[in-house]
């Protein structure tokens, strides 16, 4: 049986990359594989993607699989994990296996984007062992910057995968489970044939401080801060906002938490037990009676985002609260590459205010929820794989992370990419194939590739502008009245200081005027005569060819 079978790995989404992960594993013949999926996330665009809500894995591979698909399991509820599993769902309907923290995210975010999709989800929690298919799945508790994160060992007849998910050794977390090295000790025992291990921090030498360290800084920073106090994190880390909860209570301070998606992690946090013991929060309304010294706000906007709450204080846009010259605003919080100029605007926006910005350079207000080098380390010693897959990673992270695996003794190391078909077993690890990769968007309410969803013209009309040019002939093919011409995103004047438009407007007449009577019954030269005129006439004049949509019609 085993020589007709095989057990691969297939990432369509977060190894090259941060963000997006997807990960398939397959067994049994090449022809008729039976798959599971771990994890269905997201990545967010850059300004290269003009009007993109979010970026989502091509699973265009999975249109001949569909069948075969048994089953997907969400290691956690962070965006880049979980994030494109109500989009991509209908068409999959397949049981999905995942904590009660994360099916209680999907839900309120299914309500708060009233979206129809409603995902069914079976609970799995760490401890539990279930069967999908070929697979028996079992979750194993890690910490992370999240509540309820698992590990996943995925068992078959060819031997054992260690999938970790995001993870990091933490001594003394602010909310668990910790990183279980009892039960990841005992798998190793069993044998294991592939880790598939997170790279994020592989470039950073030692380990991680606690989040115990960080809890204790922030702390140290509300009692000596002499006026109102905003701390922004990631809204997804509710220890970090416990830590602060306590911390803010610590020193006498009430507590108001900002944000929508803020307030909905807090809820389902709330819901499932993990914000017990911690204080009410107060109301927006109720800030302003509260002395300066006497408060603490959590809020959004870590990452620079224009809408979240940190930036409409720093453009003092909200209602009922307000930050003024003396208080303080810590970023506890990371910035994610991409963000950096959005982070400086609103920092140096709250500067300019008399505001005092703190942040990890400061102070510790603010630890990885993944593990550096060390902590990859004692992961191989505990688990001893035959071979390691990097995974969740930039090409520097992966690699620095496959460095490491061959220094510290692991025989294999494969190379891997999106869309790689990785065969694990029998024999030593190799690539077999390619599948179908890649990106695919999401615009409002609706999902499409590069192409469907116009991107590549967006791209253009903010580099270019447009030109709309209407003409009408009459039946001698003569102008009908004057052409109409209206030039969007392009400069108001010529070189030589002429209105833009009329300039444009001369170029029509021109390009008209210049096609034999007889020849324009062909209208549809006359259109593209038009067009060539006036984005030749715009480079002329400006150096930029605009898109230009050109309306002829004859009236008999």
């Amino acid at each position: 049986m085993t020589d007709k079978h095989e057990f691969v790995f297939l990432p369509l989404g977060g190894v090259g990359e941060i963000g997006m992960n997807l990960a398939l594993y397959g067994y049994g013949p090449a022809k008729n594989r039976e798959w599971i999926m771990v994890d269905c996330g997201v990545t967010f665009p850059g300004p290269d993607l003009p009007g993109v809500d979010l970026v989502l894995p091509d699973i265009s591979f999975l249109a001949k699989e569909r069948k075969n698909l048994k089953g997907i399991v969400i290691t956690h509820a962070h965006e880049d994990h979980y994030g494109a599993l109500a989009d991509l769902w209908p068409g999959l309907n397949v049981p999905v296996y995942a904590s009660a923290f994360t099916a209680g995210m999907l839900e309120a975010k299914r309500n708060y984007e009233r979206s129809r999709s409603e995902v069914p989800i079976t609970p799995f929690k760490e401890g539990d062992r279930i069967q999908i298919g070929p697979f028996e799945v079992e979750a194993v508790g890690v910490n992370h910057s999240i509540p309820e994160p698992m590990a996943l060992v995925i068992r078959t007849p060819l031997g054992n995968v260690v999938h970790t998910g995001d993870w990091k050794i933490d001594l003394q977390p602010s909310l668990g489970p910790l990183t279980d090295k009892q039960r990841f000790t005992e798998i190793g025992d069993e044998g294991v044939l592939a880790l598939m291990c997170d790279s994020t921090n592989a470039m950073r030498d030692g380990v991680s401080p606690s989040e115990e360290e960080v809890a204790a800084s922030l702390t140290e920073v509300i009692g000596k801060a002499e006026g109102r106090v905003a701390i922004t994190t990631f809204s997804s880390n509710v220890g970090r906002i416990r830590s602060i909860a306590k911390a803010a209570s610590a020193a006498g301070r009430e507590v108001l938490l900002l944000g929508s998606s803020m307030k909905r992690v807090v809820q389902v946090a709330r819901d499932v037990g993990l914000m017990d013991g911690v204080a009410p929060f107060i109301g927006e309304d109720e800030f302003g009676y509260i002395p300066r010294d006497k408060v603490v706000v959590i809020l959004t906007g870590s990452q620079g985002e224009p809408r979240a709450a940190l930036a409409k204080i720093a453009r003092d846009e909200l209602r009922n609260v307000a930050f003024s010259a003396g208080d303080t605003v810590v970023f506890s919080s990371r910035a994610i590459p991409g963000n950096e100029k959005a982070i400086n605007d609103i920092k140096n926006g709250l500067i300019e205010q008399g505001i005092h910005v703190v942040t990890d350079h400061e102070a510790l207000v603010h630890v990885s929820g993944h593990p550096r080098r060390n902590e990859l380390q004692q992961m191989y010693q505990w688990i001893r794989p035959r071979l390691l897959v990097p995974v969740h990673g930039e090409a520097a992270h992966l690699t620095a992370q496959r460095e490491l695996g061959l220094q510290s003794g692991i025989p294999e190391v494969p190379f891997v990419r999106n869309g790689d078909i990785l065969r694990l077993a029998p024999g030593p690890a190799v690539k077999i194939g390619e599948a179908e990769h890649g990106r695919i968007f999401k615009d409002g309410d609706l999902i499409g590739d590069f192409e469907e969803m116009g991107i590549g013209d967006r791209r253009k009309l903010a580099f270019a502008g447009h030109v709309s040019v209407n003409v009408l002939l009459d039946e001698r093919y003569d102008f009908l009245g004057d052409p109409v011409v209206v030039p969007i995103g392009l400069p108001e004047y010529d070189d030589e200081g002429e209105d833009m438009a009329d300039t444009l407007y001369d170029a029509v007449l021109g390009a008209v005027e210049s096609i034999p009577r007889g020849k324009r019954r062909d209208l549809g030269l006359v259109q593209e005569a038009v067009r060539r005129a006036v984005r030749g006439e715009a480079n002329s004049v400006w150096g930029k060819k605009p898109l230009v949509t050109v309306f002829i019609n004859r009236v008999a």
